[in-house]
C-alpha cells in the first residue's frame, strides 16, 4: 500500500475524538463481559461452541469486511469501473454456500477445532503439520497487513505517527482478545460491523449527491473512461484489451472458483466463526446469513470508489499525488462533516481492528492446539492450554507488528491479500476438495499436494510473471493464473501420489468423506431451528439467485 497524500488530513475536532474514545471504552468492556463465560481452552478458542447463528454470521462477514476491504475494493472500483462486483457476486456468494451446504457438515460433525485439525483426521500428520504452520505464517502476514494499511491511513487522516496507531491498535486487540478470547472478538464484530455500515452509508449517500445522483455518475464515467468502465463483463472477451488484464474464463475460473472457493472454504478466520456456533444447523447457517449482507456490501465500496474517479478525475495517474487506495479518504475530507466525521474514522479503525482480531484470533488456535499441543507440549491438562492460549495471543499481535512492512511494497492492498491467498488458500483447498470427495485419496498424497500447489503458484508468480517470462497485463490477473496453476498442480500431484500409496483405511473416513457418514448420531436440531426460513438450502439458494440477479444491469 503506498502511503496516502499528505494533503488528506481530516478536520477533526472534539467531538469527532470523543466518538473515538466512547468506541475503544466499549470495545474493552466486551471483552471484559465475555471473560465470566471462559472456563475451558474451548471456552477461549471456539467460544465453547453455544453461538446462536445470526451473531456468528455477522462475525462471519465482519471478519472479513476489514479496512484492507473497504479501502482496497473502493480502490478497485476506482481502478477497474463496475468489474469490482466480481470479487462479491462471483468470487464470494457460490463459495459462502458451498461452505455452508457442503463443507460445514464435515468441519462442525467431525468435532474439529481447527481447519488444519481435518486434514489430521483426513491424512495423516505431515499433511497436518505442514498446514498448520503455512496457515499461521499467513494469518499472521495478513494481521500484519491490517496494521501497516491502519497506521498510514490514521496518519495521514488524524495525523498520529504510524507508530503510535499500530501499538494502539495492537493494544486493544490484544486486550480484548486474551481477556475474553473468541467470544469476546466476535461480539466486538458484531458491533463494528454495524460501526462500518454507519461509516460507509452517509458516505455513500453523499458522494451520490455529490456527483449527481446514478445517472450523473454514470454519464461522468462514461465520458472519461468508456462503457466498459460501467460493464461488469465489457471488454472480458478472450483476446481483448481491459485495464483488469484478465478475461472471462480466468474470471469464472481463476477468481470465481479456484481463488473465491480456496479462500473462503479453508480461511480458518472465517470457518472459526462457524465453528462456535451451537448446533449443526447454526454452523450451516452462519455464511448463508453473511452472504445476504456480502451481496449488497459491494455498493458500499464500489459506489465511493467510483465517484472518486469523478471527484478527482486524475487519481491513481502519474500526474497525481493520489494513489487509488485514496478514494475513501478524499471522500471523506471532501464530504462528511464533524460528528459524521468521527463516525466514519471509528469505522474505518474498526474495520482494521476486526480483520486483526480475526486472523489472530485463529492463529492462536491453530498454534496452540495443532503446532503446541499436538507436536511440542502433548497432553497437558486443559489450564495450561488456556494459559498458553493467551501467551501467543500476545506473540502473535508483537509478530503482526512486525511483519506489517511486508505490506509497503504492494500499490493496492487488495492485490497483497489476493497473493497471499493463491499461496496459501488455493492449494490447502484442492486438498480438502480431492480429499473429500474422493475415498482413495492416500494419506501421503495430502503434504505432496500441498507442497505442489504452493511451489507452483509462487513460480508462476514470482518467475513466470515478475521476470516477464509470460505476458499478463495486471497484478491481479496474475493472481488469477497462479491460482489456476496452483489447483491444477496441487491435484495432478495427488492423483500422481496416491496411485502410489496407501490409502487411508474406509473404517477411518467415517465423516470425512462425502457418501460416507459419521456413526455418531447427532442431537436433534432445536425447536426453532425446524422453521422454513431458517432452511439452510432455502438460505442458500436464495442467496444465489439473488447475486445472480445482480449482475444483470451490469451485463448489458
Amino acid at each position: 500500500m503506498q502511503y496516502l497524500a499528505e494533503g488528506l488530513r481530516l478536520p477533526t475536532n472534539g467531538l469527532d475524538y470523543t466518538l473515538l474514545a466512547i468506541y475503544f471504552v466499549v470495545v474493552l468492556g466486551i471483552g471484559f463481559a465475555a471473560r465470566r463465560s471462559v472456563k475451558t481452552s474451548l471456552d477461549f478458542f471456539l467460544s465453547g461452541r453455544s453461538l446462536p447463528a445470526w451473531v456468528t454470521g455477522l462475525a462471519f462477514v465482519a471478519a472479513n469486511l476489514g479496512a484492507t476491504e473497504i479501502l482496497g475494493m473502493a480502490a478497485t472500483g476506482a481502478e477497474y469501473g463496475v468489474a469490482v462486483v466480481h470479487w462479491y457476486w462471483i468470487g464470494a456468494i457460490p463459495a459462502m454456500v458451498f461452505l455452508g451446504l457442503v463443507m460445514m457438515p464435515f468441519y462442525y460433525g467431525s468435532k474439529v477445532r481447527s481447519v488444519p485439525e481435518f486434514l489430521l483426521q483426513r491424512f495423516d500428520k505431515s499433511a497436518h503439520l505442514l498446514s498448520s504452520i503455512l496457515f499461521a505464517f499467513a494469518s499472521i502476514l495478513i494481521a500484519g497487513v491490517n496494521l501497516y494499511a491502519m497506521s498510514i491511513v490514521v496518519e495521514a487522516l488524524l495525523g498520529w505517527p504510524q507508530w503510535v496507531s499500530i501499538v494502539v491498535a495492537g493494544i486493544f486487540v490484544l486486550a480484548y482478545i486474551t481477556i475474553g478470547g473468541l467470544s469476546s472478538a466476535i461480539y466486538n464484530e458484531v458491533l463494528q460491523f454495524f460501526v462500518i455500515l454507519a461509516a460507509l452509508i452517509p458516505l455513500t449517500v453523499l458522494a451520490l449527491k455529490r456527483v449527481g445522483g446514478w445517472d450523473g455518475l454514470t454519464d461522468s464515467l462514461a465520458k472519461s473512461h468508456g462503457d466498459n468502465f460501467l460493464s461488469a463483463w465489457g471488454g472480458t472477451g478472450i483476446g481483448d484489451a481491459n485495464p483488469l488484464g484478465a478475461n472471462w474464463l480466468t474470471i469464472i475460473l481463476g477468481l470465481g472458483f479456484v481463488l473465491s472457493f480456496g479462500y473462503w472454504t479453508t480461511n480458518f478466520a472465517e470457518v472459526q466463526r462457524a465453528l462456535s456456533a451451537k448446533n449443526m444447523s447454526a454452523a450451516k447457517r452462519t455464511p448463508l446469513i453473511a452472504a445476504f449482507p456480502k451481496i449488497f456490501i459491494v455498493f458500499l465500496v464500489m459506489i465511493p470508489g467510483l465517484a472518486a474517479a469523478v471527484v478527482v478525475p486524475k487519481i491513481g495517474t502519474a500526474g497525481s499525488d493520489l494513489t487509488y487506495n485514496d478514494a475513501i479518504p478524499v471522500l471523506m475530507q471532501e464530504l462528511l462533516p464533524n460528528g459524521v466525521l468521527g463516525v466514519a474514522v471509528t469505522g474505518l479503525i474498526a474495520a482494521f481492528m476486526a480483520g486483526m482480531a480475526a486472523n489472530v484470533s485463529s492463529f492462536n488456535t491453530v498454534f496452540t492446539y495443532d503446532i503446541w499441543g499436538k507436536y511440542v507440549k502433548r497432553d497437558r491438562d486443559d489450564r495450561y492450554y488456556l494459559s498458553f492460549g493467551r501467551l501467543i495471543t500476545a506473540i502473535g499481535v508483537v509478530a503482526s507488528i512486525g511483519t506489517a512492512f511486508v505490506a509497503a511494497s504492494f500499490s493496492n492492498i487488495m492485490t497483497y491479500l489476493q497473493t497471499l491467498f493463491t499461496f496459501f488458500n488455493v492449494p490447502m483447498f484442492v486438498v480438502f476438495i480431492i480429499g473429500m470427495f474422493w475415498k482413495r485419496a492416500s494419506m501421503k498424497s495430502g503434504v505432496w499436494g500441498l507442497l505442489a500447489g504452493t511451489s507452483a503458484a509462487m513460480v508462476n508468480y514470482f518467475v513466470l510473471y515478475k521476470q516477464g517470462i509470460i505476458d499478463i497485463p495486471s497484478d491481479q490477473g496474475a493472481n488469477f493464473v497462479s491460482a489456476i496453476v496452483g489447483f491444477v498442480a496441487g491435484a495432478v500431484v495427488m492423483v500422481a501420489v496416491t496411485l502410489f500409496t496407501t490409502p487411508k483405511p474406509e473404517s477411518e473416513l467415517a465423516g470425512l468423506v462425502y457418501g460416507m457418514p459419521s456413526p455418531e448420531v447427532e442431537a436433534p436440531p432445536e425447536e426453532g431451528d425446524l422453521a422454513w426460513y431458517r432452511k439452510p438450502a432455502l438460505l442458500g439458494w436464495s442467496a444465489l439467485i439473488i447475486s445472480a440477479a445482480c449482475y444483470i444491469p451490469y451485463s448489458f
